[in-house]
């Protein structure tokens, strides 16, 4: 099966080249140690300060600008993909986790554990993401660990509904009677036969879960409820342009261009991915 979703998700030009951006900044941001720091490829530090050069535009020596404090918007830029895509990959992890473990029992099993996960899902889609997060994140003290905590447990409902939907398609087909019969235990049969094949579109939903937690980091950042300063972040890059916008153009031109190629990007694998794994595609 998944031999046959490569195949037709490569058919996808714009796919292909997403996948490969995916791949480059991850890349890019697993070396950022490497890349950005002082004796380095970029020899700026992302928290070095040079008042002498604030607010300078793109030049030979810093090719992104500089900041209002005379920071390196490049080395700034590669350690902010580090920070975004670790909150977007870890917090869709917790996601993951957490929603396909409460999914499942809900499928499985019923009855009271169905009624108690469909319930607790209706109230956490009753308040709005953003004002929970910010709630969450608000209450303790403002951190990477905490955003990726705060987004990983109010995002977690879209893969319970999908793992719960596809339980309750798959637990009475006949390789899971046959599973009963042969007297597997019940975390057995749920963890080593049911959950893989109910895993599908809970992989799509990852896809667009990583970008959402790439867009919601951002605005909690450029709000200041991000991961705290001099840490660099593409929101709290954006952040510093709002007072210089009439002509530090490219704080918000580099950083918004990263944010929007970055979410693009994660959506349109997850769109393409979920039309490869349609069984009604050629």
């Amino acid at each position: 099966m998944w031999k046959l979703t490569w195949r037709r998700f490569r058919r996808s030009k714009l796919a292909v080249a997403a996948l490969i951006y995916v791949a480059l900044i991850t890349v890019i941001a697993a070396a950022a140690p490497l890349i950005a720091q002082r004796g380095r490829i970029i020899p700026f530090a992302p928290d070095d300060l040079d008042f002498t050069v604030r607010m300078q535009p793109p030049d030979a020596q810093h090719p992104l600008g500089t900041d209002d404090v005379g920071h390196d918007v490049l080395s700034r830029m590669i350690h902010g993909a580090r920070v975004s895509l670790t909150v977007g990959f870890l917090a869709t992890a917790i996601s993951l986790i957490v929603g396909s473990l409460l999914g499942a029992l809900a499928g499985y099993y019923g009855g009271a554990a169905d009624w108690i996960v469909s319930r607790t899902i209706e109230v956490v889609l009753c308040f709005p993401f953003l004002f929970l997060v910010l709630s969450i994140v608000a209450l303790f003290k403002p951190s990477l660990y905490t955003i990726m905590i705060a987004l990983g447990l109010t995002s977690w409902t879209t893969e319970a509904r999908f793992v719960r939907g596809e339980f309750l398609r798959i637990r009475d087909l006949e390789f899971a009677h046959a599973a009963r019969a042969s007297g597997a235990r019940d975390a057995r049969i749920i963890f080593r036969h049911l959950l893989p094949n109910a895993l599908a579109p809970v992989l799509v939903s990852a896809s667009f879960g990583v970008a959402s937690a790439v867009l919601t980091e951002s605005a909690l950042s450029f709000l200041g409820f991000g991961v705290p300063l001099p840490t660099a972040t593409w929101g709290s890059i954006l952040s510093a342009a709002e007072a210089n916008i009439d002509y530090a153009w490219w704080l918000v031109f580099f950083p918004g261009v990263a944010i929007f190629l970055t979410v693009a990007a994660f959506n349109v694998i997850g769109d393409r991915f979920r039309d490869a794994l349609d069984p009604r595609a050629d």
